[in-house]
């Protein structure tokens, strides 16, 4: 097969296998959202079931940065495309466990200590999943085009959204809440069996990415997170911080506010996971333009820009959302998945990029999955006990302006790696504030 057609089939496996796993790992959050405080903690009380609920949701972001350095490790040993076969079995099968697991009316509390063995599974599944696809399309992409092919990574998240949302919308508006509530919301959990083998099917077919070939015949790095941790730490940490205001966008907006609009607004749930469809095609569309432009930008000069958006839509977010006009809620929901889709255009080159080929995987898988414990696993938790104190969301909007505020000092500090040469990568990046990584972003 030559080099073109290889890109091409390893980018449409990124994008398949991740749109997949997303899939899996959003359905849980809809459902949080929706039903399973009555389903699994129905004794706690509406706002002790939701916060229970999410804390279960919050689990497997904590599994996940376990799962970067299990995966990443043989990821890093063993090659690329074995890791990412394995992830996605882990992922599916684990999902499609949760439509077949009793409720607490059958089971009692064994009901959520099962479903929390089970978050944790894909949890784990998920910290090796985007790690492994991201290096699958930068050691493939040539150096100009890194940001481009990696657009297609990126949209894997949209598409498992759209999915998820997609199929919750069509069941509550097919059935009645009684039979949602029964037996409705299990269907998009049992699905994932027919998704993932789609998704073993195109990643069965994959080669190995030549920089790793290359790496396997001078010696793989034994056991790259010490490496990692002793010579990346600091990377690892500016990287972790520089994305968690994406992470905690992301869920505020999907999960938390389809809850705090649907339980304390009163808005029908169908509402408000329309306006996030509709949000979501906006994002894909701006997560595509980010990751080209970071091909001439910059990738860091792009994610500085994208994150000053951020900061200044979450102090409007709530606000708009509070109105309880349609229009001005759909402008919320749609306004922060647009700037989320900038927010995330440019990680799939940006992350690979800081790190040297025998420990990428290990290092962007990381970077990646610490960054959703701080950013996603936290943040619905945070908002929900913000709002019930203060008795509006708005102070969450602070919260977020916050992490933004943080993420813009972490991308200060780090390089900007636009056309770096990944096989020439091998030590820790250093640099000092104000100065750039000394590669120019090429002409595209």
């Amino acid at each position: 097969m030559g080099a073109t057609g290889q890109m091409r089939r390893a980018a449409a496996a990124a994008l398949i296998g991740t749109a997949i796993e997303f899939y899996d790992f959003f359905i849980y959050g809809t459902a949080a959202a929706l039903v399973f405080g009555e389903v699994f903690f129905p004794e706690l009380g509406t706002v002790g079931a939701l916060l229970a609920a999410f804390s279960v949701y919050a689990v497997a972001f904590l599994a996940r940065p376990l799962g970067a350095v299990v995966f990443g490790h043989f990821g890093d040993r063993l090659g690329r495309k074995a890791t990412l076969v394995v992830s996605l079995l882990l992922m599916g099968l684990s999902t499609a466990v949760v439509g077949v697991l009793p409720g607490f009316a059958a089971w009692g509390w064994w009901a959520p200590v099962a479903l929390v063995v089970l978050r944790v599974c894909q949890g784990l599944g998920l910290g090796g999943e985007w790690g492994g696809a991201a290096l699958l399309v930068a050691e493939n992409a040539p150096a100009g085009r890194r940001g481009r092919y990696g657009a297609y990574l990126q949209l894997g998240p949209t598409t498992g959204f759209v999915l998820a949302n997609g199929i919750f919308l069509v069941l509550q508006l097919w059935l009645d809440q009684a039979a949602f509530r029964s037996w409705g919301w299990r269907v998009p959990f049992l699905a994932s069996l027919g998704l993932v083998a789609v998704g073993l099917f195109v990643r069965l077919r994959l080669e190995e990415t030549p920089l790793f070939r290359g790496e396997v015949r001078t010696g793989a790095e034994r056991a790259p997170v010490v490496e990692v941790l002793r010579g990346h730490w600091r990377t690892v940490l500016l990287g972790c911080g520089a994305i968690t205001v994406g992470y905690a966008l992301f869920y505020l907006t999907t999960t938390y506010s389809l809850a705090y609009a649907t339980t304390g607004l009163g808005v029908p749930s169908t509402v408000v996971l329309s306006m996030l469809l509709a949000g979501a095609v906006g994002k894909g569309v701006t997560v595509w333009l980010s990751a080209r432009r970071s091909d001439t930008w910059g990738r860091r000069r792009t994610l500085q820009g994208a994150t000053g958006l951020a900061v200044l839509w979450s102090l409007v977010l709530f606000p708009l959302l509070e109105t309880e006009r349609r229009g001005l809620m759909f402008l919320a929901l749609a306004g922060a998945m647009v700037v989320l889709g900038c927010l995330l255009g440019p990680l799939a080159a940006f992350l690979p990029e800081l790190f040297p080929t025998r420990v990428r995987y290990t290092g962007a898988a990381l970077t990646y999955n610490l960054g959703g414990v701080v950013g996603g696993a936290t943040t619905p938790l945070i908002a929900t006990r913000l709002t019930g104190t203060y008795g509006t969301a708005e102070p969450v909007g602070w919260y977020l302006a916050g992490c933004g505020v943080v993420a813009l000092l972490c991308l200060r500090l780090l390089p900007e790696t636009c056309g770096r040469d990944l096989s020439a990568v091998s030590g820790p990046v250093a640099r000092t504030a104000g100065t750039d990584f000394p590669f120019r972003p090429p002409a595209v």
